[in-house]
């Protein structure tokens, strides 16, 4: 199973370039206003596709690659920062009731990605009531 992601993009160039380092990979196929990329780990096909422009970012929040170890986060910085991209590392965070460490890129359009690692699933051990304003990601979590 793969998950696929289509992204608009009035600046295909720019992402292009941007998804080849965040991704340490060359496109699988590269056409006039079109570009996909085939990550095996983990299972993802995202295509960049050319056009006029964004008009709202609607429900998306923020995409994210989930890795297995800190290692292959703090791998995934140094390859972000080598390439002049601007980074947010975050180290130890509660984020979405877990233990995680992650950095943080946005592409040419505007869109946040996430490379991260859950170091403990469930920070919260017991279900409480609470407002939406403190449920998961409310605050800080999940908004750099």
């Amino acid at each position: 199973m793969k998950v696929h992601v289509a992204l608009n993009t009035p600046r295909f160039d720019e992402s292009v370039r941007f998804y080849r380092t965040f991704l340490g990979l060359e496109p699988v196929k590269l056409k006039p206003g079109y570009a996909k990329f085939d990550v095996i780990e983990p299972g993802l096909n995202l295509t960049l596709n050319a056009s006029k422009g964004i008009d709202s970012p609607g429900a998306l929040n923020h995409l994210g690659i989930q890795v297995q170890s800190t290692d292959a986060v703090k791998a995934a910085a140094e390859r972000l920062k080598a390439e002049g991209l601007a980074t947010f590392e975050e180290e130890n965070t509660d984020c979405c009731y877990a233990l995680q460490d992650k950095v943080w890129v946005t592409d040419p359009n505007g869109y946040r990605w996430e490379v991260f690692v859950v170091k403990v699933g469930d920070t919260q051990s017991q279900l409480t009531a609470a407002s939406p304003t403190d449920a998961c990601c409310a605050s800080t979590c999940c908004h750099s």
